[in-house]
């Protein structure tokens, strides 16, 4: 077995990252490559290449890819068919009645994944407790079954009525689906996927993992077989939505899992490196070349939200899975500039990607993107982009930005200033969306910027929001790879269990807990993590008898053995003050769902810290535009692994790395922690 690299890769829109930690030498090899569309898989091949690495070194290989989003939210998934209790077969189209969207006349709502046409329904009955209403005969079975073949499905959602209750009919439906079809048909039964309560959202959720099922469980098992033919026998990894890692086996069958794969891993590294400097009131802020992620931890916890929407609240497909909680915004660094019906500026989301690119990549990209306007301003040199591996065309972005800005009467630099503002202030609403909308002040957090395009929009963003400190990790173009080397195998489980908490049979409950850890144990079996590692989180879903939502709260093995309602009571009602500002101490509570986290800890690799020549790391200097004006600043240009630690500079000036680039404005102070990340102070 490799006992050399413990390996991440994260696939983005735009590159591929990898970063390795050398277990024999104790350095930190990384890489970077275009990704490659539409067989992402090469991308992970070529960063191997770049980094000298074969993968019969590897112990551990983890893996990270917007392949199963990029299926979603590109609509190229599954035929999939959709098989439902008889009078529900209009549930997943009419979905909920609110409109989120008040006031857009161009509000949609969206586009169910499976038609109705082949929405199929099956006779058969289950009361909410779980008991039988009206019997499944088996000559159902072979009806719908004969169904699904005859519409072609390639894959098949099955989501009964009560079935979170009780999956047995579901059981039997998928059972008889996989030994008629077999391989041609890829089978999700919600029961296997989600067992709560809800039935749009648990109906939604298992349509989506059958849609994207087949691609993605094909992409997954191609990696694994070319790792195979290659002599690979480590341990390869998923990166999950949740902030942990599972088998490729539990990948194929819950792809749902792994949408928000990549954004995750940064998560989880800036929670590392705040906590190493002293700080645990984070707003992480990741911008890549797609999209710019911003997530908030308050106190050293990740939060992590049990449902989400793939494609945006409005209009997107509810998603009734764990996810770290990420605001997600189209400004990423091939966001493409463009000129509305009314003459005005606006910016993405539509995305150059990697290919063709912005127009400096001299791939054929013809529409100017904010990486552009960086590159025409100067704000990014064109000699030093990735090292000097791929130099940049700086005319191109110029003239790319004017023309643009040619209908609007503005010149290059103003074209260009004013997409960096466009970006700037859509990426600071989302930093608001994640913190002033929910309650908290920015300026009580410290933003850690990563991704290639985070350190160069970073501090304007901290300054609009009255952020103190800004910290640029170590790696950050590859942040996201470096955070998935830090994850532990996780794995959530929920149960709907619903009654009055005053009423609960707390026998009954024990007896879910113990049926929710073998299956979380045997998952983390299936990931190869050491028994003593295996940690067990217990938590119920709490509510006002009348509410419509709840609030999750932990619980002990000692609650429910004791059936400590008091205490249980007690813990909802300080969360619920301390949440909303009030507390109904004399409203009975209800009991909706119980809750398991199942944890496996991973041996994490020491990340050295790169040691500095001891220079003051000043390499020349580069005109910059700060505004609109033809007028630039001529800027101090540093090299990161040439400045010492303790080290400390002012700005205007930039600090370039191999693969992205922080621009300092007047009035910011940098310093070098000990530990080699850039401390800002953010100037007023």
């Amino acid at each position: 077995m490799g006992t050399r690299y413990s390996v991440a890769v994260d696939i983005g829109g735009t590159f591929t990252d990898l970063v390795a930690f050398d277990h024999e030498s104790g350095r930190v090899v990384h890489a970077k490559s275009l990704t490659t569309t539409p067989e992402f898989s090469r991308g992970v091949w070529d960063c191997l290449g770049k980094a000298g690495i074969n993968s019969p070194e590897c112990a551990t290989l983890i893996h990270g890819s917007t392949v199963a989003i990029n299926i979603a939210i590109e609509e190229t998934g599954a035929k999939s068919a959709l098989i439902v209790t008889r009078g529900t077969r209009d549930v997943y189209k009419i979905g909920r009645q609110n409109r989120p969207e008040a006031y857009n006349f161009m509000f949609q709502r969206p586009k169910p994944l499976v038609p109705r046409s082949r929405t199929l329904e099956v006779e058969e009955r289950l009361s909410a407790d779980g008991e039988t209403l009206i019997a499944l005969e088996d000559d159902e079975i072979e009806r719908i079954a004969a169904l699904v073949e005859d519409v072609g499905a390639e894959a098949a959602a099955i989501c009964l009525l009560h079935s979170y209750a009780n999956p047995a009919h579901e059981a039997r439906i998928a059972e008889r689906l996989r030994t008629r079809l077999g391989g041609r048909c890829y089978i999700t039964p919600s029961h296997e996927i989600v067992r709560e309560y809800r039935e749009y959202e648990r109906i939604s959720t298992t349509v989506m993992n059958a849609y994207i099922g087949p691609k993605t469980s094909a992409y997954v098992e191609r990696m694994e077989t070319r790792l195979a033919e290659e002599g690979f026998d480590g341990r390869f990894l998923i990166m999950q939505s949740n902030g942990g890692v599972m088998a490729p086996e539990t990948a194929k069958r819950l792809p749902v899992a792994m949408m928000e794969s990549g954004p995750v891993g940064g998560v989880i590294g800036s929670l590392e490196v705040a906590r190493t400097l002293g700080y645990e009131n984070i707003i992480t802020f990741d911008m890549g070349g797609t999209t710019a992620k911003t997530s908030l931890i308050k106190g050293g916890e990740i939060s992590v939200a049990q449902g989400y929407f793939i494609g945006g609240y409005a209009s997107g497909h509810p998603v009734m899975f764990p996810v770290v909680d990420i605001v997600e915004v189209g400004s990423g660094g091939g966001s493409i500039a463009w000129i509305d019906e009314v003459g005005a500026l606006k910016l993405g989301p539509q995305s150059a990607s990697s290919t063709p690119g912005p127009i400096c990549y001299r791939r054929g990209g013809t529409e100017p993107t904010v990486t552009d306007a960086n590159v025409a301003l100067g704000r990014i040199g064109a000699n030093s982009f990735l090292g000097g591996e791929m130099p940049l065309d700086v005319d191109a972005a110029i003239a790319g930005c004017g023309k643009l800005g040619s209908g609007l009467g503005l010149s290059d630099w103003e074209t260009a200033l004013g997409i960096l503002q466009i970006a700037t202030s859509k990426m600071a609403l989302a930093v608001r969306a994640i913190s002033v909308e929910r309650g908290y002040d920015p300026r009580d957090f410290v933003m850690v910027a990563t991704g290639g395009g985070g350190p160069p929009h970073a501090v304007q963003i901290a300054r609009e929001l009255r952020i103190p400190t800004v910290i640029i990790p170590n790696l950050p173009a590859h942040f996201s790879a470096l955070g998935m080397l830090m994850a532990d195998v996780r794995h959530d489980y929920v149960r709907t269990y619903f009654r009055a908490l005053d009423e609960a049979d707390y026998a009954d409950i024990a007896a879910i807990y113990r049926e929710l850890e073998q299956s979380g144990r045997a998952a983390l079996d299936s990931a190869g993590v050491d028994d003593a590692t295996h940690r067990y989180d217990w938590s119920m879903d709490l509510r006002y008898r009348g509410q419509e939502f709840w609030l999750q709260i932990p619980v002990t093995r000692e609650d429910i053995a004791a059936g400590d309602t008091d205490a249980i009571s007690r813990r909802f009602n300080e969360t619920h003050k301390r949440r909303f500002s009030h507390a109904a101490l004399e409203e009975p509570l209800e009991l909706v769902n119980l809750r398991l986290v199942a944890t496996g800890e991973r041996t994490k690799p020491e990340i050295p810290v790169v040691d500095a020549s001891g220079a003051d790391g000043l390499i020349g200097t580069r005109p910059i535009h700060f505004d609109g004006s033809s007028r630039s600043v001529d800027c101090p240009i540093y090299r990161r692994e040439h400045l010492a630690v303790g080290a400390r500079i002012t700005g205007p000036c930039v600090v370039e790395e191999y693969a992205s680039t922080t621009l300092l404005h007047a009035g910011d102070a940098l310093s070098v922690a000990p530990t080699g990340e850039l401390v800002i102070e953010v100037g007023a």
